[in-house]
């Protein structure tokens, strides 16, 4: 017995599966130039830029001619002034050596310092502070050190200070400049005699220089401080003048005039202070107006359209969204254009002007309404308009006179249509007294009792 008897398997072989063959990969050749380890790192993929130079790729083959050595040769730099000379390799092309300057002399620049003599020294010169030799020690340190001050003053046997080498290397120049010019005019644009040397301000940069890099950090962020809330005062003062300056940018007078025109018709029209009045009331957008003008200040550049635009909306801050639309309706029932199709100077103040008239007489027209109900209210002696408020003791009682008994045994249903009838009284109105007992309908009897 084996082990498949035991698992009472059948003795035959299991039916072997057939492996699936894998396509074949598709093999990337490496391209030239790169090593094998950086072609792995980068996946197979193509760099973004060539690895290997065109120049190279294209170089012609070396003709079978052409016979190349390397040899250890002489040569001299045009940039000494020794004639030192030195040994370098050179690429020996068929036993011919190169020839021309050393490749390096090039690079090679020094600064041309002004050189005088004698005579201009005596005439032109001469300063107290200053003798001819160390004017000449001074100018040959510049030509050496190519105007570095700092090793020349290092290098300067006298202990003057760096700004005023400069000084005196500076106005000698200038004044030779100008000594040797034709006219005066033909040295007008040179550097030297254009911006000269200033020692005072030099000497001040580099004081506040050195107060600016021994700042701790605590000092910096109150310098920050400082300087912003210096910015934000002088926004604030540039903002209060502009709206202190009686004219306007776009249309500064008209607005004045209409905004005072509409406090005068409020005004003459102003009822008791105990009225009350809507929401919709004149409002007075001087302030809004004075708040765009400083913003449009500010920008100093901008498109009168944008300017109008932004008046409408200060203007008709106060207004409701109503309002507003009922301004545009009758704008278009006057063939007026929203917005003007040409936005001179006139047009937008006599638009805006129109604008405010507009929102005056729509405040006019709701004040009258509501001072018409108000009358009526009055004249018809009804308190429903000011709900809450308790009627008058003499008005109540000469309402109680005035009117007739009516006894309640004329209305069918007794108690029922009294209660229907006082169901339908509105608000305010005075009650008629109930009436005696004695005035009730006598009860009926029947047969039985």
């Amino acid at each position: 017995m084996d082990a498949k008897d035991i698992l009472g398997l059948p003795k035959n072989a299991l039916p072997i599966q057939e492996k699936k063959s894998k396509p074949p990969k598709e093999t990337q050749r490496k391209p030239d130039g790169i090593s094998r380890e950086v072609y792995a790192l980068m996946g197979g993929l193509a760099p973004l830029m060539p690895s290997v130079d065109v120049n190279q790729l294209k170089r012609k083959a070396q003709s079978e001619n052409e016979k190349i050595t390397w040899q250890w040769l002489p040569f001299t730099n045009s940039a000494r002034k020794d004639n030192l000379q030195l040994y370098h390799w050179v690429r020996v092309v068929n036993g011919v050596p190169p020839t021309g300057d050393y490749s390096f002399a090039k690079f090679n620049k020094s600064v041309d310092v002004i050189k005088y003599t004698d005579e201009e020294y005596e005439k032109y010169l001469v300063d107290p502070a200053w003798t001819k030799e160390e004017t000449d020690r001074l100018f040959d340190l510049c030509e050496r050190f190519d105007l570095r001050f700092i090793v020349i003053a290092d290098r300067f046997p006298s202990s003057k200070t760096v700004e005023e080498l400069k000084n005196r290397f500076y106005s000698v120049s200038r004044a030779i400049l100008i000594a040797r010019a034709p006219s005066p005019g033909d040295v007008v644009g040179h550097p030297l005699v254009k911006e000269p040397y200033n020692v005072s301000q030099e000497i001040e940069r580099k004081r506040a220089l050195s107060m600016v890099l021994s700042h701790t950090k605590h000092q910096e962020r109150r310098d920050v401080e400082v300087l912003a809330e210096a910015k934000r005062i002088s926004e604030a003062r540039k903002a209060a003048k502009a709206a202190e300056e009686p004219e306007l940018p776009v249309m500064a007078d008209t607005g004045h005039d209409v905004t005072d025109r509409g406090a005068v018709a409020a005004d003459s029209i102003s009822p008791s202070p105990s009225t009350q009045f809507p929401s919709a009331t004149i409002a007075n957008p001087v302030s809004e107006t004075a708040s765009v003008v400083a913003s449009l200040r500010m920008l100093q550049v901008y498109l009168r359209s944008y300017a109008l635009e932004q008046m409408v909306q200060a203007a008709s801050s106060s207004a409701g969204l109503r309002t507003i639309k009922r301004v545009e309706q009758t704008l278009q029932d006057l063939g007026v254009n929203l917005k003007p199709k040409v936005p001179t100077r006139a047009v937008c103040a006599e638009h805006l002007e129109l604008r405010k008239e507009i929102l005056t007489l729509l405040s006019l027209q709701k004040q009258l309404q509501y001072k018409e109900a108000e009358g009526s209210s009055y004249r018809d002696g009804s308190y429903a308009e000011t709900p809450g408020t308790p009627p008058p003791k003499r008005l109540q009682r000469a309402a109680d006179l005035d009117r007739t008994f009516t006894p309640d045994s004329l209305s069918f249903g007794g108690e029922r249509v009294g209660k229907r009838d006082q169901k339908r009284k509105g608000p305010g109105r005075s009650e008629a007294p109930s009436p005696p007992a004695q005035s009730k309908r006598p009860r009926k009897y029947k047969a039985s009792d």
